[in-house]
């Protein structure tokens, strides 16, 4: 009996170990600042959202589901809409709440710039909210494909 136990105990404990191996943790204010690093022409005279509360004015986000966060949007409208907002989520239901606020945007932006002028249209489709475990990003500006690359080797 004693030795079921023990090896039940061992083989959690291995298993424990090897989901907690898989999950990549990121400081999000550093990938930010990498990406104003690489990609100061796209993220120049941007606002930095420094507080939650901010996150539900603009995307009705609760705080209550942030873990840590970075976000720099445009808020000049007459310039062409950028906006980077990099999330992780306290869990997977508070992750899911925060790809849904975050879709909601995405597609507001989309819907905005699909009659106000076609080579901005062209750069918001290919931009888009992505999810990678807890962690929720929606970039749209230029460079996306550059910008999603260090977001993606910072979150996994």
């Amino acid at each position: 009996m004693k030795k079921i136990l023990v090896s039940a105990v061992a083989v959690l404990l291995a298993a424990v170990l090897f989901v907690g191996c898989g999950a990549k943790t990121a400081d999000l204010s550093k990938v930010l600042s990498d990406i104003n690093s690489q990609f100061s022409d796209a993220t120049k005279g941007l606002t930095e959202i420094k507080d939650a509360s901010e996150l539900n004015t603009y995307y009705q986000i609760s705080e209550d589901d942030v873990k840590q966060f970075a976000a720099e949007i445009n808020t000049d409208a007459s310039t062409a809409p950028v906006e980077i907002v990099m999330v992780e989520g306290k869990d997977k239901a508070a992750a899911d709440r925060v790809k849904e606020c975050l879709d909601r945007r995405y597609n507001s932006i989309k819907s905005q710039y699909a009659s106000y002028s076609a080579e901005q249209f062209d750069m918001v489709k290919k931009c888009g909210v992505t999810t990678s475990g807890n962690y929720v990003v929606m970039i749209v500006a230029e460079n996306y494909d550059g910008i999603i690359k260090v977001v993606n080797e910072a979150i996994g």
